[in-house]
C-alpha cells in the first residue's frame, strides 16, 4: 500500500495501490466516489519523487488541499483534500531520500490543457513566438504627412 485517503467524518479508508489513480463518478476510475456532486473523471493522484500530487481534471466542483482551491498541489502526509465536498485527509510515508517537492507553475499549463481539452504541447518561448508572429505579419507602407515626419525626427529608431 502507498498510502490512504481516511474520510473526515467517518467511513472506511481508501486504499493508494498504485502510483497513478483516477478519481471519479464513473465506475471505470481506480476510485469511484458515488456522489452527484464529482464529476466522472474528477481528479487524478499521481505519486512522483516520493509524493503525492493532486490534479484536476477539469472537474465541474474542483478539489481543495488544506481549504485552498487549486488546480494541482503536492500532497504532504496529513494535508486535507476536498474533492468536490468529500473531505479526506491524505496518509503515506515519505520515503527519506525523496527530493523536496516541487509545485507546478500557475501559468506551466494554458486554461484550455486545465480543463482538459487540449494536448500538452512543446513550448516557444515569449520571445520566439513574438518573432514568428511579427514574421506572419504582411509589411503595411504607411503614409505620412510633413507634420509626421517632423514630429517622428524626435522619436529614437527601433
Amino acid at each position: 500500500m502507498l498510502g490512504q485517503l481516511i474520510p473526515i467524518g467517518g467511513g472506511m479508508p481508501i486504499q493508494l495501490l498504485r502510483k497513478k489513480l483516477l478519481v471519479g463518478r464513473r465506475s471505470s476510475c481506480d476510485i469511484k466516489l458515488d456522489f452527484p456532486n464529482v464529476s466522472s473523471h474528477h481528479c487524478e493522484l499521481e505519486l512522483k519523487n516520493g509524493y503525492w500530487h493532486i490534479r484536476d481534471l477539469g472537474s465541474s466542483n474542483g478539489i481543495k488541499v488544506n481549504g485552498e482551491r487549486c488546480d494541482s498541489k503536492v500532497l504532504t502526509p496529513g494535508d486535507e483534500v476536498a474533492i468536490s465536498k468529500q473531505l479526506f485527509r491524505i496518509d503515506y510515508t515519505v520515503k527519506n531520500d525523496a527530493p523536496a517537492p516541487e509545485e507546478e507553475s500557475t501559468f506551466s499549463r494554458s486554461l484550455m490543457e486545465k480543463a482538459g481539452l487540449e494536448v500538452d504541447r512543446p513550448r516557444r518561448s515569449a520571445t520566439q513566438g513574438a518573432k514568428d508572429e511579427a514574421a506572419a505579419r504582411p509589411k503595411v507602407k504607411r503614409r505620412t504627412s510633413s507634420e509626421d515626419e517632423f514630429l517622428m525626427e524626435w522619436f529614437p529608431e527601433e
